[in-house]
């Protein structure tokens, strides 16, 4: 694949977004009235018919648009950001078929052919990890595939407890009461919760930072971390009123301020960036959770904009600076990369929610529903500290990175200059600032009645201002070196490791058991088996051998043992007898 025919694959696919995203606008505003279902039957068994399904509605025509703009602007970026990678045919075919299975899973309503896009996502999100061919990257690619393989074993055990109820079609759920199939229920929630990295599967997300910043772009933003979210949502008429609610709602709240807590410690770029992804991950179920499937969706379009535009910010930056990603190492890169440095401030200000950005009209929609919702107080009290610490963390990556003095040294070539790699970011920066009213204007026609105190309506403002006055205070102490005399030590060690998630998914999960398999190999396999086992028997029938061997030989000695040991047996018979 050349770069000119990737320049034309790059305009089909946005040709495409376009077109799709004119057939959701004129399904959107009938709400569900009208959808195309396309239906071919493969195999019937006991009156189970194994079918692939294709639905086309507002909901798939909105999603499908977004995802074929992002992939666009972003197999558009790699043109400039991997043309010096020796294997950028390969790259970018995989970066197709990763989008391919996604949107084989978006207009998929029958779980087996759910699962060809879910599988297809978690092999080919294996591949792309471990594309930079590195231990680190063997690493996280390991624990990224492992931990997705959890929820498409759950799918699996889902398709065989589906076998008793007619069909694998998510409308056959309807017609079950909040009572029924809980075990099901179960199984679909925590193969969304393995997508979207939830805890406790929250520590492959970060760890597959190790792919190209192209890659997650893509990942972080529209396909692979919101599969979970999309599958939940269309899912969602069967959880209303269960206990898997109330499960899913202490998950995600729990995952949102932890990822909160963890960007604020941390100092990767591209970590931080994928944590933020976490904690929206967890508002989106959140607010899913409580029943308002509509707003999850209407904050997961708006995200996957800002988000995609932050990544390819975040690549520009780590591209000029020779693939360094401390924030430490930043500084004042307003300067020399103002284009960028206005793209990225648009992107963080749309993430912490502030006004008239595209964040703002989701993220105070779904703070002020949820705050008007039966919603418990600690719910209430992680809601607002995990968008406190947003803010918070937003302005820290403002501090170290775009502002303040230069630490990079005099010999890099920083600026950006590159048409072809700030182009996709302005389209989407226009994206990120009028998505939110565009969509906010279709999505909900009808106004959204909010009864909140005068403090509760402002709480969401009060809070941006708060986290920002917070982060920049902190980060002034830890350039100070006074952040660890504030007792902040373990906060530090215990919070900006995810809760210690990472070492516990891995290191610990395996040392037992690999301790065991150790000890088997030492003692049994190398041990007893092996003396009384292959090796042991054919020491045994080798000597055997030898001795059948001498006695057949010719040999005067072994006729004279042969005589003397018959003449021992004799006469001990002579005498027992």
């Amino acid at each position: 694949m050349t770069w000119k025919f990737s320049m034309h694959l790059v305009s089909l696919i946005f040709l495409s977004s376009g077109s799709l995203f004119c057939l959701g606008m004129s399904l959107v505003s009938l709400q569900g009235l009208m959808s195309y279902v396309i239906e071919w039957e493969l195999y019937s068994l006991n009156s189970s018919s194994i079918v692939v399904t294709l639905v086309f509605d507002w909901l798939s025509f909105m999603f499908l648009s977004f995802i074929l703009f992002i992939s666009s602007m972003v197999m558009f970026y790699s043109g400039e950001y991997m043309k010096s990678d020796s294997h950028y045919n390969r790259f970018m075919y995989l970066v197709l078929a990763f989008v391919i299975s996604m949107n084989a899973l978006i207009v998929s309503p029958n779980l087996i052919s759910i699962l060809l896009g879910w599988d297809g996502l978690g092999l080919i999100s294996y591949v792309l990890v471990i594309y930079y061919q590195n231990e680190k990257s063997a690493n996280a690619g390991m624990l990224t595939i492992l931990s997705n393989r959890v929820g498409d074993v759950a799918i699996l055990l889902s398709i065989a407890l589906f076998f008793s109820m007619g069909g694998w079609n998510f409308l056959v759920w309807s017609f079950y009461t909040s009572e029924d199939m809980i075990l099901m229920k179960m199984l679909v929630v925590v193969a969304a919760m393995t997508k979207s990295a939830q805890i406790p599967f929250s520590a492959w997300l970060p760890a597959a930072m190790a792919a190209p910043t192209p890659v997650s772009a893509l990942v972080h933003s529209s396909t692979l971390v919101t599969a979970g979210v999309y599958l939940l949502i269309r899912f969602s008429p069967i959880f209303e009123g269960s206990l898997v609610q109330s499960f899913l709602l202490i998950i995600s709240c729990s995952t949102m301020f932890m990822a909160g807590l963890g960007a604020n410690f941390e100092y990767d770029l591209k970590k931080i960036i994928a944590l933020s992804t976490l904690s929206q991950l967890g508002v989106m179920l959140s607010i899913l959770s409580l029943g308002f499937p509509d707003l999850a969706f209407f904050h997961l379009l708006t995200h996957a904009l800002f988000k995609a535009l932050l990544f390819l910010c975040a690549g520009v930056i780590i591209h000029s600076l020779s693939d360094y990603q401390d924030i430490r190492m930043m500084g004042g890169l307003v300067n020399s990369m103002p284009l960028t440095g206005a793209c990225m401030n648009l992107s963080n200000l749309s993430l912490c929610g502030m006004p008239f950005m595209a964040g703002f009209y989701s993220k105070d929609l779904i703070l002020e529903v949820a705050f008007m919702s039966y919603l418990n107080f600690i719910s209430f009290i992680m809601y607002i500290l995990a968008t406190g610490l947003t803010v918070s963390y937003t302005f820290r990556l403002i501090f170290y990175s775009l502002t303040g003095m230069s630490h990079t040294g005099n010999m890099m070539n920083i600026g950006d200059n590159d048409f072809i790699m700030t182009n996709p970011m302005l389209m989407l920066s226009l994206s990120s600032i009028l998505s939110g009213a565009s969509l906010s204007w279709v999505m909900f026609p009808e106004c959204y009645m909010i009864c909140l105190s005068g403090f509760m309506s402002g709480l969401v403002l009060i809070l941006l201002m708060i986290g920002s006055f917070v982060g920049y205070i902190l980060n002034i102490m830890s350039l100070n070196g006074k952040l660890y005399s504030l007792g902040l030590y373990f906060s530090s060690s215990f919070m900006g490791s995810m809760w210690f998630m990472p070492f516990l998914s891995s290191v610990k999960l395996n040392y037992y058991v690999l301790e065991l398999s150790g000890s088997y190999d030492k003692v049994g396999d190398k041990g007893w088996s092996e003396y009384f086992g292959g090796q042991g028997g054919f020491y045994s029938i080798m000597k055997g051998a030898n001795y059948l061997e001498m006695t057949q030989g010719s040999m005067i000695k072994v006729y004279m043992k042969s005589f003397f040991l018959w003449v021992i047996i004799a006469i001990i018979m002579l005498v027992l007898i």
